[in-house]
């Protein structure tokens, strides 16, 4: 795990949780940290803008994205392997 990545995605989703980063597990899920739906589209569209990179996310269809949101752990996985693509 890149730690230049882990600390970008990590400081998105602590700001959209309003949490400081050190309050962000990397076994927590957004809805653990109380990001809500219009949260997790702004971080999306954060990391896309961080890192230039297309997030494969569809908001209505979390179940069969292609871009894992299950914890920070994996989106973190996530990022890294589009950042390696990239």
């Amino acid at each position: 795990m890149s730690d230049s990545v882990k600390t970008k995605v990590i400081a998105i989703i602590a700001e959209q949780a309003m949490l400081d980063i050190t309050e962000v597990s990397l076994d927590a899920s957004l809805d653990d940290l109380g990001v809500d739906s219009l949260g997790l589209v702004e971080a999306v569209f954060a990391i896309e803008e961080e890192f230039d990179v297309q997030v494969p996310f569809n908001a209505n269809e979390t179940e069969n994205a292609d871009f894992d949101i299950s914890t920070v752990k994996s989106m973190i996985a996530a990022v890294e392997k589009l950042v390696a693509e990239a």
